[in-house]
């Protein structure tokens, strides 16, 4: 049967505490039960994910280690559980194929599978398998019982359900090949970003964040901006500075480099500030270290055309009245909440109804 609703809550809340202690610096004397020794060995973890793969900056792991911690307390696990029964007497085994573009992308999938009493049977990206050990390591210090719940396999098979996340293309393959199985599947989506004459530099500022938070890597992060058709996109480059250290990551800087050389070749036309590269274009899909934008005349006409969109975009970065069903405030993107599911797909309620 395994754990009861009130202690899964509780281990998890004992991880947040862990991960907020090694996310933010000033939580570093509150190690909470699993203390200094998983704090070291994230700590390594960390190191090693960078060197494996050079988009895992450490300060944005730990980001995502802190955004996490922030989530994993008691009240808000509670208040998104309250679906959740206390107990789980038929648990199935939940097939997970996790992404790889951020750091612990898969961790809500994982997060949702335990935390309803069913088995997590994992297969982690190769992109970002340094962590899940330590982490899976931990989480059974303190929770020993669930060593016959977390399972990490090279290929994922006996299980009752699957939830698989990855491109396009590998979800044609996930749709056949788990075709039998009660499924989510995930393919690509991109999130865009409305602003107008009234948003103010405080909001753009913000937008910063969600444009180059994991080096706009993410289904949320922003890859467009849609404009008013006379409005100056040096207000844009004049509130992103902050970030025009992300250009120092080896992987980034030769993607702004390669892009600009390609575009300049085409005699393409582009704006760049040194760090991020700017054009007009209809696409929501951008490479790294470009971003698109695209002028409206109507925000009514736009919030159509956004909808028009919704099964490729993820998220809409606005404080404009829209109606898109997934709009979230500026800077804000990359900070989703429990309950903020991917594609718009509930993953707590897919589970209870197995």
């Amino acid at each position: 049967m395994g754990l009861h609703l009130t202690q899964r809550i509780a281990v998890f809340s004992e991880l947040g505490q862990a991960f907020r202690a090694i996310g933010d610096p000033s939580h570093t004397n509150d190690l909470g039960f699993l203390g200094l020794p998983f704090q070291t060995a994230m700590q390594t973890a960390i190191q090693k994910a960078f060197a494996h793969n050079g988009w895992f900056e450490p300060h944005f792991t730990k980001q995502a280690l802190l955004d996490w911690g922030q989530l994993l307390q008691k009240t808000p696990l509670e208040e998104w559980c309250a679906t959740v029964p206390e107990t789980n007497p038929n648990p199935k085994r939940v097939g997970i194929v996790m992404a790889g573009n951020l750091p612990l992308v898969g961790f809500h999938d994982f997060l949702t599978v335990l935390i309803t009493g069913n088995k997590a049977v994992i297969k982690p990206s190769s992109d970002d398998a340094q962590l899940w050990p330590v982490i899976i390591k931990g989480l059974l210090e303190l929770a020993p019982d669930w060593a016959a719940f977390i399972e990490v396999v090279p290929q994922i098979k006996n299980i009752d359900a699957i939830i698989a996340t990855g491109s396009n293309n590998s979800a044609r393959y996930f749709e056949h090949y788990f075709s039998k199985y009660p499924h989510i599947i995930r393919k690509s989506r991109h999130s865009v970003a409305v602003v107008n004459h009234q948003t103010t530099d405080a909001a753009l500022q913000a937008l910063a964040a969600d444009i180059f938070t994991y080096f706009g890597l993410g289904c949320r992060s922003v890859s467009k901006i849609y404009l008013p058709h006379d409005f100056d996109v040096n207000r844009i480059f004049g509130n992103i500075l902050d970030y025009n250290a992300v250009v120092q990551n080896k992987k980034y800087g030769n993607n702004y480099d390669y892009h600009r050389a390609i575009y300049m070749m085409n005699q393409q036309p582009f704006l760049e500030n040194g760090f991020v590269i700017v054009r007009e274009a209809e696409a929501l899909a951008t490479p790294v270290a470009v971003l698109h934008v695209e002028r409206y005349q109507s925000l009514t006409q736009l919030d159509q055309h956004l909808l028009n969109l919704e099964p490729e975009i993820q998220c809409v970065v606005s404080d404009l009245p829209l109606t898109f069903p997934r709009c979230v405030m500026f800077g804000t993107s990359q900070k989703p909440a429990l309950n903020d599911y991917a594609d718009g797909v509930d993953t707590l309620d897919f589970l209870l109804n197995l």
